[in-house]
């Protein structure tokens, strides 16, 4: 039985770039289902145009490396941004951040993440 796993941005990223995370994130999202919120190819796009501003002799590479990441199927779905907003006021955190948590709430699923923060938060959800 396949599972649902909530992906997000640092994790994707970690694979994508090849960033430390990169096997553990690879090893937690191995055989699942992956769903995110929309803002997901947001967010991988803003860590891409990050690393091209401290890397610009890298850019072709950190391209080739982004557009290889939307290779993964990953369902990309609409949040409840009401609940957004109350999750990231209860738990202190960024909305974005918050539309993780709340996608793998409402679907019953893990939540893969490299973020320390957002992992504790998701604790207490």
């Amino acid at each position: 039985m396949t599972v649902d796993k909530v992906v997000d941005a640092s994790a994707l990223a970690a694979i994508a770039f090849n960033e430390p995370g990169a096997r553990e994130a690879l090893s937690l999202l191995h055989g699942a289902n992956l769903v995110a919120p929309e803002l997901l190819r947001f967010e991988v796009a803003h860590i891409c145009v990050k690393k091209i501003r401290q890397r610009p002799a890298e850019r072709e590479l950190i391209l080739a490396q982004h557009a290889s990441t939307w290779d993964v199927d990953i369902a990309l779905l609409s949040v409840d941004q009401t609940e957004i907003v109350h999750i990231a006021d209860k738990l202190d955190l960024p909305a974005y951040d918050a539309s993780y948590l709340w996608l793998a709430h409402a679907l019953g699923a893990e939540l893969v993440t490299l973020d320390k923060k957002l992992r504790k938060a998701a604790e207490k959800i």
